[in-house]
């Protein structure tokens, strides 16, 4: 067990912070355990804020400074409220942390994940063939690279046409029944991937949905259109008792077998587990069953079979080997770049500077890429499932907040939606995401500039905008009429970091996605928690599973609702009466549309 001591009582921490009279009353025991912590000598978080963005970005040797590039990549966080001194207050800071260190006992397989005893090695999954990464003694690498070779050898009889289904047909369409982790990564990458040269010819043909949630409406909405006879379902759930996927996953075998015989299950569905017995149990051959490992959390297992096996199911292993590369370049970049040029820690410190020291607990991921409409989707679920903690790694309660709000959407949309809050409301820092290339370039004559050129004229404008602002003086100068002058001031201040990438092709989407997993770490690492746990997902389960006992009894007993509070048991008795045409006996009804 490491020290218990609390990364707020380092000195670094103190030379950074800046507290306030909130904090007294955020949590009486919390102060009571650590006064150390709190502080109410105004630091350098202080002068800092006192500093107007205008200003920094005056100074050009440490705009430049804050200009790093690896491997195509441009991180630009010069309009981050920071100045050179902060950095190397924040690179004190990691010391302190013993950032390096923790980096190291991750990729050298050390049970990093105490309260679950477990190693965390999601960079084994794109380590290249002949890497070694050891988990308790063991060298994992060549237990991934047999999955993935078994992965590409079925998705290439599958796209082939050698697999068919039961009645013979050719299997062109996949549902991938899973949920959190299993759902909202691949997805993301499916997205990304649906509009780029090369996986769109991979993936002529074919389709690939993704079912997750319990809400029978998605059920409805993944099967509509398809055929049974050409449909291939893939059951998502490490230990095959998931009680949304396992309900879905019985669901799509009932549709599957109505339409085409119970023996058709075998053919038409397979599952990423470790269960082999429940696989078997379910109807499916365990051969058909791709492993993945207890060092795999389910937010860090797209490049898993979890999301590989449906991806190469529709692009081809090759197209999605190519992902798993880009993933890889910056596990290496991550271990072995110095901190002042390594853009998962030098991300990760901000969103600390920024959650921490300055009091902005939110961030906007703003992907200047309609490609990349589900990527803030994901990072939320990677972001506040991992760092969405109250104690440390040793279970003392924080005094001060860890982990960040994320949302996100693409521009230019989310210009149009919340961009009015984020430019004179609260102060939101912001990633700004651009491409270079367009997947889909399109120039129509007599324009002044292209779609592409249009879309990133906006993503270079933007962080100006919340950097700078619009004073009032400016606005008199326009003549601009004095009771609208308050309403069309523009405070600016508003930190935002701009990462731009050379393309959008499945090598960048694999490195997009590794950088943000990195930071992520980082962040848990400097706040001294365990990003690799999730315990606050249990307690609503948990509950759920007593809410559906009682919906058991009332409906097949005509039990009274009993055992809950008053607003628990008025909504579920009101629910109870308004829904009584519910049969007691559930007969097999598959959704119509």
């Amino acid at each position: 067990m490491a020290s218990s001591t609390l990364i707020c009582d380092t000195q670094p921490w103190k030379e950074l912070e800046v507290m306030d009279n909130h904090f007294l009353d955020y949590n009486s025991e919390l102060v009571k355990h650590s006064t150390n912590c709190i502080s109410f000598v105004q630091a350098h978080a202080v002068d800092v804020k006192e500093t107007h963005l205008r200003d920094l970005l005056s100074d050009e040797e440490r705009s430049r400074s804050m200009v790093v590039e690896f491997d195509g990549i441009l991180l630009d966080y010069s309009r981050q409220l920071a100045t050179l001194e902060t950095r190397e207050k924040l690179f004190k800071l990691a010391e302190v942390a013993s950032l390096k260190e923790k980096i190291n006992r991750m990729y050298n397989g050390e049970h990093i994940n105490s309260t679950e005893n477990r190693t965390v090695l999601h960079v084994a999954l794109r380590a290249p063939r002949d890497s070694v990464i050891q988990s308790d003694g063991k060298n994992v690498v060549p237990d991934v690279w047999n999955v993935l070779d078994k992965i590409k050898e079925f998705s290439e009889r599958i796209r082939s046409g050698s697999w068919v289904g039961a009645t013979g047909k050719e299997l062109k369409d996949v549902v991938a029944v899973g949920i959190g982790g299993s759902f909202l990564g691949p997805l993301f990458v499916h997205t990304a991937l649906q509009t780029d040269p090369e996986a769109i010819e991979s993936a002529r043909g074919r389709q690939l949905r993704f079912l997750a949630n319990v809400d029978p409406i998605d059920v409805a909405r993944n099967i509509t259109g398809l055929n049974p006879e050409t449909t291939l379902v893939v059951i998502v759930s490490k230990t095959f008792t998931t009680a949304e996927t396992m309900l879905n996953a019985r669901t799509l075998r009932e549709w599957i077998s109505s339409a085409l015989g119970p023996s058709a299950v075998a053919k038409h569905m397979v599952a990423v587990s470790t269960n082999r017995t429940l696989v078997e149990k379910f109807g499916i051959d365990p051969n058909n069953a791709f492993a993945f490992w207890d060092w795999v959390g389910g937010r860090y297992s797209v490049c898993s079979a979890v999301g590989v096996l449906p991806l190469s199911l529709q692009y081809g292993f090759s197209v999605i080997e190519k992902f798993l590369n880009g993933a890889s370049s910056i596990d290496q970049h991550m271990y072995s770049e110095q901190f002042e040029r390594n853009l998962p820690v030098l991300l990760g410190l901000l969103s600390v500077w920024n959650v921490s020291f300055l009091g902005y607990p939110a961030r906007a991921i703003l992907p200047y890429s309609q490609a990349l409409e589900k990527f803030a989707p994901h990072i939320q679920q990677v972001s506040m499932e991992s760092n969405g903690k109250g104690v440390s790694i040793d279970g003392v309660p924080l005094p001060f907040e860890a982990g960040e709000i994320d949302f996100g959407e693409p521009g230019t949309n989310g210009q149009h939606s919340f961009y009015q809050l984020i430019h004179q409301g609260r102060v939101i820092p912001c990633d700004f995401i651009g491409v270079v290339k367009s997947q889909q370039p399109v120039y129509l004559s007599g324009e002044v500039v292209s779609n592409h050129d249009e879309l990133m004229s906006n993503f270079f404008a933007q962080p100006d905008a919340l950097a700078y602002g619009k004073t009032s003086e400016q606005l008199q100068k326009e003549n601009v009429p004095p009771h609208l002058v308050p309403h069309k001031t523009f405070s600016g201040n508003r930190p935002s970091l701009s990462l731009l990438l050379p393309s959008l092709n499945a090598y960048n989407i694999g490195q997009l996605l590794a950088i943000y997993e990195h930071r992520i770490a980082v962040e848990g690492f400097i706040w001294g928690i365990n990003s690799f746990d999730q315990w606050g997902v249990e307690l609503g389960k948990s509950l759920a599973t007593q809410v559906r006992k009682q919906l058991n009894a009332s409906r097949t007993l005509g039990e009274p609702v009993q055992g809950f509070n008053f607003s628990t048991t008025s909504m579920l008795t009101r629910y109870l009466q308004a829904s009584a045409d519910v049969p007691a006996d559930l007969p097999t009804r598959l959704p119509k549309i």
